[in-house]
């Protein structure tokens, strides 16, 4: 792992004040049960100091050591979360917004955009012998946005990554006229996952809420995350619930 600069805290000189933890726009910062500061985790800290000078004991600093890089996404949803949305325009790293969707930099092909499909399905040339029905991108749960527009009156599909491999008819079967989120609760780094669904269905009218796994135990994680994202978001929006076999068939 390299080393990059990221904040320490001096435990025995902090005196619990809080001034860091309103100083840093990212939420890096809070106070934990004995009222010291404390990282919240340190992806969330961008390593530039903003909170140094307001430290009235000099109990900041910054080091270099070695962390994860500091990830503005996960920075964005932790103060979208704690915060709301005006607080979390200020994370560093999120340069410009849409309406509510943030554009983080990077990859021009995590750029938020819907697919208009007609068009596209009557094209002389279209090679596939199926259809596809995706309406939109991005669809990993990682890089979607819970405020882009395309989820403000919609039919939600979240789908184990698994599936759409397994059985031959997803796109007919099960993605036609629903928007998708897809994630898998065994290899993805799942911190937010909660929150962010739960801030999804809470923006936005979601008029049913479809969970499609596979069979094998630590699939059904990805329920789980849903059901509890639910609830935190107050909707009560049932959840209908679709297992795939490793034959492909539906087993429920």
């Amino acid at each position: 792992m390299p080393k990059r600069k990221i904040i320490e805290i001096d435990r025995e000189k902090c005196n619990g004040c809080g001034l860091c933890t309103k100083a840093c726009a990212e939420g890096a910062l809070v106070l934990d049960e004995h009222k010291k500061a404390v990282l919240a985790k340190e992806i969330y800290c961008d390593g530039m100091g903003a909170c140094l000078d307001v430290c009235p004991v000099g109990a900041l600093k910054i080091i270099e050591k070695e962390s994860e890089d500091y990830d503005p996404q996960a920075a964005f949803q932790h103060v979208m979360k704690t915060q709301g949305f005006e607080a979390a325009k200020k994370v560093h790293g999120v340069p410009k917004f849409h309406g509510h969707a943030p554009a983080f930099g990077g990859c021009p092909g995590s750029m938020a955009r819907e697919i208009k499909r007609g068009a596209l399905d009557q094209k002389e040339n279209h090679a596939v012998s199926g259809a596809s029905e995706l309406s939109q991108w991005p669809i990993q749960l990682h890089l979607i946005s819970p405020h882009a527009p395309y989820f403000k009156d919609c039919d939600l599909l979240i789908a184990a990554d698994c599936t759409a491999f397994t059985i031959g008819s997803f796109h007919q079967d099960l993605l036609k006229g629903k928007k998708l989120v897809i994630a898998c609760p065994k290899l993805d780094d799942t911190g937010g996952y909660v929150e962010k669904i739960a801030e999804l269905l809470k923006s936005n009218t979601v008029y049913s809420l479809t969970v499609v796994i596979m069979e094998v135990p630590c699939c059904s994680g990805l329920f789980r995350m849903v059901q509890e994202a639910v609830e935190l978001s107050g909707t009560r929006l049932p959840i209908k619930k679709i297992v795939i076999g490793l034959d492909g068939s539906i087993r429920n």
